[in-house]
């Protein structure tokens, strides 16, 4: 990852020296802007803003995700109706939701939470209701002699089984909730957040601005996903890292 990022910001430089500052400011200059705007309070509240938005509407998504795709594997009629309403839902880009939530409960905090959810909940219930069909019968069946019930089929079947699935489905959500988060933010244009913060410099033709809150953004992704998602991955899927 780290020799990702100086190619990145290698390149970054060169086309920083064949174009003029105004246009593409060089990484020295963006690193400065960055270290200056980390030290004020208006810039770590972009940031918890936006991560505040994202925990919540990312938790809510694998909530319900989770919980229809494992409930689709137990009612194979709901299973085929939601799957194909995900397929449909699920070609609307995030972004396209925003003028209608808007309308409906106007601007603030609410609006692009409930985008980031949604951005997140097809993949993940998706992903689950693919791994669902993968289960070996035999093992269902097996489960229902020995007096299973529907909920017991989910915990003690289902679960375990779709688990590898589950977890790459939840880093794909991530991915589509993050995007999805700074889109929302970017046309809102409500609060603090770093989609707003990088609509602004854009605004104002602060090029500076624009390429420190891009920098941030590019960060921010990984960092969550390596710390969080990838350690939770490991330590629920220990038996493959043994």
């Amino acid at each position: 990852m780290a020799s990702a990022v100086a190619f990145i910001l290698f390149m970054w430089q060169v086309a920083a020296w064949f174009l003029p500052s105004f246009l593409m400011p060089g990484v020295p200059e963006v690193m400065m802007r960055l270290g200056k705007e980390v030290q004020s309070g208006d810039f770590r509240s972009a940031i918890f803003g936006s991560l505040g938005r994202l925990g919540v509407g990312y938790g809510v998504a694998l909530f319900f995700g989770i919980g229809f795709g494992l409930f689709g594997a137990v009612l194979y009629f709901f299973r085929e109706v939601l799957k194909s309403a995900i397929i449909i839902l699920q070609s609307i880009p995030s972004i396209a939701w925003v003028p209608l939530f808007l309308i409906l409960m106007g601007f603030g905090s609410l609006p692009i939470i409930i985008v980031v959810a949604l951005s997140a909940f097809f993949p993940a219930a998706l992903s689950v209701m693919n791994a669902t069909e993968s289960v070996q019968k035999v093992h269902v069946s097996a489960a229902r002699v020995m007096g299973a019930t529907r909920m017991d089929l989910v915990r003690r079947v289902y679960l375990p089984a779709v688990m590898p699935e589950l977890i790459t489905g939840a880093q794909l959500a991530f991915g589509n909730a993050w995007r999805a988060l700074i889109s929302a933010e970017m046309l809102v244009g409500f609060g603090k957040g770093l989609g707003r913060g990088l609509a602004y410099a854009g605004e104002t033709a602060d090029m500076t601005g624009v390429m420190a809150n891009i920098l941030v953004i590019a960060i921010l992704a990984p960092l969550i996903d390596q710390m969080i998602l990838e350690k939770l991955k490991q330590r629920l899927l220990r038996y493959q890292y043994v």
